[in-house]
């Protein structure tokens, strides 16, 4: 359940950045979302194969068992958006990271 809020709280920020010109991309890093480099990497990878956001480039390590992320511009495609509506476990990790609240609110990402 864990990686659920975190690809939740990923997708959160990008789709919250629409309406910023520019914004921290800071609120990606694998520090800011208390994850492993690993697990970051495993995780985003996941999300831009599955077309759940855009701007980023995966590149296959040789030596390494995960790949490497470079986030260009990233972006929550339409349908990263369908996920964030639709997804059940989504809503209740939503539940759980603000615990009864109905709203995600910028400052608690």
């Amino acid at each position: 359940m864990e990686e659920f809020k975190s690809i939740y709280k990923i997708l959160a920020i990008l789709h919250m950045s629409m309406d910023f010109e520019e914004w921290d991309k800071n609120l990606l890093s694998h520090e800011s979302l208390n994850l492993s480099f690993p697990k970051w990497s495993r995780i985003m990878s996941m999300l831009l194969k599955e077309g759940y956001i855009s701007g980023g480039e995966m590149i296959e390590s040789v030596e390494g068992f995960y790949p490497r992320i470079k986030l260009i511009r990233p972006e929550i495609t339409l349908k990263g958006l369908e996920y964030l509506e639709e997804n059940s476990l989504m809503k209740e990790a939503i539940r759980l990271i603000q615990g009864d609240s109905n709203i995600v609110k910028w400052e608690e990402i």
